[in-house]
């Protein structure tokens, strides 16, 4: 189920009051009226008012529907007109209606609701075609309202777990990628130490002339291209790991903040309805007494059944008085817990969002760098290419004959 905007019931202000900018009238599937800010995301029961001075809320919208709970509004009164109200907690001694009476009406108002998380709601197919909070965006305020089945079992998931589900993907999957930056760093780093071992080698040391010096030039490129390497490691440490590692740490705090809250407020929620269950039984069994001892009343007179009269019915006017506190209690939870739905399902939007795009930026940056070493890298072998296009083995050969020569060999003709 998914917030709706749907005509306003009696009572209810008119959508045609002009709003401040950026804000938006809704309602709930309680039919209580709401207010979201479309650019801060900021969500709250009182229409705002750009002028100050001027009250939040007029008038009428004190008389406007409320959140209900199995007919009763959350300040205690019944949510229908009296004459079609599903039930009616009376404190008169001759009413034989109770909340545990099953009635054609009844039956069908539970037939058109739908419990989620212990909150009751309108069942889709009697709502009116919705509104989306963001109809443009897939936003997840729109679409995890409902429970879904579990493809594993015959249970069912909660909305908001298959959200923290998702979120905690997420933060598992950007573990894993700095994981794999890690490997990667650790390859340059080895990379660098063999290359930098290799430069000390002294193979071919003895080669003379100018392709002497080019070969000493191949040996140089590997020292420098290892430092290059080594640089690159030491950046992706610094730019990338680190960054996503922190990011995940920051990720998962903000993530148990919005589980804990939602979970404490669904707990409370289970806890108001418990206690709105069992009231409504201790009334009932109020009710029967109060009736069986009428019943008997009406057979005997006496003071003594008169007595018992009296006491049941201060105990079922009581009864009546706890089921009415404990709807109250139940419907301002409800509320808030609706409210923070809203709220909370666009925070865990905004840190996906910002989740993607930090690992988007992130990698970005190592394209970058990747680029940078692939072009230092270059810039080692170019003195390489400088040496070895002056290679020139006739140049070569004169030097060494006039360093190692031992004189001139010439032929002698012999006389007689």
């Amino acid at each position: 189920m998914k917030p709706g905007m749907v005509p306003p019931p009696p009572g209810e202000e008119s959508q045609t009051v002009i709003l401040p900018p950026g804000w938006q009238s809704y309602l709930s599937p309680q039919g209580r009226r709401y207010y979201v800010n479309t650019t801060t995301n900021e969500t709250t029961w009182e229409r705002p008012s750009s002028s100050p001075g001027i009250p939040a809320s007029p008038g009428s919208h004190r008389s406007s529907l409320l959140p209900t709970v199995n007919g009763y509004h959350a300040s205690g009164t019944p949510a229908h007109p009296p004459e079609t109200a599903h039930m009616s907690v009376r404190k008169s001694t001759g009413d034989s209606q109770n909340l545990g009476s099953s009635s054609p009406s009844k039956k069908q108002s539970k037939e058109n609701t739908i419990t989620i998380n212990c909150v009751t709601f309108p069942h889709p197919d009697t709502m009116p075609e919705q509104q989306l909070l963001k109809p443009t965006e897939w936003s997840y305020c729109d679409y995890f309202w409902a429970d879904k089945k579990d493809p594993q079992g015959n249970g069912t998931v909660a909305g908001f777990e298959l959200l923290l589900q998702k979120q905690l993907k997420g933060k598992q999957m950007q573990k894993e990628m700095s994981e794999f930056i890690r490997e990667r760093i650790k390859i340059e780093e080895d990379y660098a130490k063999n290359l930098a071992k290799l430069s000390q080698n002294s193979l071919a040391s003895q080669e003379e002339g100018s392709l002497g010096e080019a070969w000493a030039q191949v040996k140089k490129s590997l020292a420098d291209e290892a430092e290059v390497h080594l640089k690159f490691s030491a950046k992706l440490h610094s730019e990338v790991e680190k960054p996503l590692m922190n990011f995940r740490e920051n990720f998962k705090k903000d993530m148990k903040k919005c589980d804990h809250h939602i979970a404490d407020l669904r707990k409370q929620l289970a806890s108001r309805y418990a206690s709105v269950e069992k009231a409504r039984k201790a009334l009932t069994e109020r009710q029967r007494d109060l009736e069986m001892k009428t019943q008997q009343l009406e057979i005997k007179l006496s003071n003594k059944t008169e007595e018992d009269i009296k006491k049941a019915r201060r105990k079922s006017t009581q009864a009546g008085d706890d089921l009415m506190r404990c709807v109250d209690l139940y419907n301002q939870a409800q509320s808030k817990w609706f409210e923070e739905m809203v709220t909370t399902t666009l925070e865990l939007e905004r840190l996906e969002v910002e989740r993607v795009e930090m690992i988007r930026q992130h990698l970005c940056q190592y394209t970058q760098l990747r680029h940078e070493t692939d072009m230092f890298n270059q810039s080692t072998v170019e003195p390489v290419d400088q040496l070895l296009r002056k290679v020139d083995p006739a140049k070569d050969r004169e030097l060494w004959v006039r360093e190692h020569k031992t004189g001139s060999i010439r032929p002698v003709d012999m006389e007689i």
